[in-house]
């Protein structure tokens, strides 16, 4: 694995050495710092040992309670990595300019986007007008079949039968390409659209008290969205589990203040793809291992003499979460190595079941089974996934909503 080692790295650690506040954390720091500046000539050094030393710095950060520095430390070992885009790391952290966000990726940005919206809109005119009789499923089907073949390849004159992909670009057309597919919406309301993306707007936003009020208002609205599509998503019994780790994708925030982001590797062991591998504040990996909800086959909990234990699924689910753990821990070495993960003090949460599966049952009963059971086990918890949402309700300050027309009488 190539690891990047430059100038827009060393500015970002400049900035963090002026933010931490303890002295143990700027020595680490430093120590990155003197490993760069360490190269012969002009050349910044790079390699394992400047992962290592990044991942140090880190975890002092962790132990420290500094939990931005630890974010943006985090953030340099991505982008050391090749996981974080240069683009995404110069504008996050405005390496080179001051004011108002640099202008030029954006523009280059719209450009494409008209430019292929005409392109799109022509290509369904004269499809329209070869099929004047052609449904609109019919439409968006020829649309969607014709962008599959657009190439992203050059094929250079004085090398025949030869296509290449220059260097720069191609990272650049990655960034793009995530701009496209997370964070560009669209919105009928063009004014209004035009106004808060307007760098000077969310300027005066983010200086002013009110301002920065609304900003976060639009955070918590944007996150209330994405609980409510998940509550509904785990509430229909015909969702598939490929279904609900959609609406649980890029929403690490759900599982807890703990986690600082959602790593980029999902298959660290040979035979084992994790289904979210989420990082905790330390560095460590915790593994999300998704299963059924309201479609669960047979259910949460059983009857056991003279009360409720959890059944077969749960107890199959949590001894694969183990399973995992165990790979993590044989390859640690080299998963830390090869992926900068720390998997010694791995950790798992089995999501499985909703009580709706058991309308017979009170919701407080099953919760408190699923309780007694994690009390006897240290490294893999249980979640029910109406109790995850309403745990993220709950960080919000919503008011968690009970489930309509549910036994709630605990002397059943």
């Amino acid at each position: 694995m190539d690891v990047r080692s430059d100038w827009a790295l060393e500015l970002v650690l400049d900035k963090t050495y002026g933010e931490a506040s303890v002295t143990a954390v700027k020595e680490r720091i430093d120590a990155v710092r003197r490993h760069m500046n360490g190269g012969p000539g002009r050349h910044r050094r790079g390699g394992q040992r400047l992962l290592d030393l990044l991942a140090e710095a880190r975890q002092g950060a962790a132990d420290a309670a500094d939990w931005e520095v630890v974010r943006i430390l985090q953030d340099c070992l991505y982008y050391a990595q090749g996981r974080l885009l240069r683009p995404d790391l110069e504008e996050k952290y405005r390496l080179f300019q001051q004011g108002p966000r640099n202008d030029n990726a954006r523009n280059w940005l719209s450009a494409t986007l008209q430019a292929s919206s005409r392109f799109w809109a022509e290509a369904g005119r004269a499809f329209v007008d070869e099929q004047p009789e052609a449904t609109a499923e019919e439409l968006l089907a020829h649309i969607e079949a014709q962008s599959l073949d657009v190439p992203f390849l050059e094929a250079p004159a004085e090398e025949p039968a030869q296509y290449r992909i220059p260097r720069g670009r191609a990272e650049l057309a990655l960034w793009m390409e995530r701009v496209l597919q997370r964070r560009v919406e669209i919105d009928a309301k063009e004014a209004a659209r035009r106004i808060a993306s307007s760098p000077e707007a969310l300027a005066v936003l983010a200086s002013d008290k009110d301002g920065q009020i609304l900003l976060r208002a639009a955070e918590l609205k944007r996150r209330s969205a994405a609980l409510a599509h998940l509550r509904k998503v785990a509430e229909d019994p015909a969702a598939t589990e490929h279904d609900l780790q959609e609406a649980l994708q890029g929403q690490y925030w759900i599982f807890g203040g703990r986690f600082i982001g959602e790593a980029a590797h999902r298959r660290l062991v040979p035979g084992n793809e994790v289904d979210i591998p989420l990082i905790r504040g330390d560095g460590a990996l915790h593994v999300v291992e998704l299963k059924q909800a309201a479609r669960l086959r047979n259910g949460l909990v059983k009857r056991h003499r003279n009360g409720w234990v959890p059944s077969s699924d749960v107890n199959d689910a949590v001894g694969q979460v183990v399973h995992y753990l165990v790979g993590l821990d044989e390859h640690r070495e080299r998963i830390r190595k090869e992926f900068g993960y720390e998997t010694r003090r791995a950790t798992g949460v089995v999501l499985i079941g909703h009580p709706d599966s058991h309308p017979e049952i009170p919701e407080e009963e099953i919760n408190e089974t699923l309780r007694v059971h994690n009390t006897h086990r240290n490294r893999v918890e249980v979640l029910t996934y109406k109790e995850l949402v309403d745990n993220a309700e709950r960080s919000l300050g919503h008011e968690v909503r009970r489930t309509s027309g549910r036994h709630t009488d605990r002397s059943a």
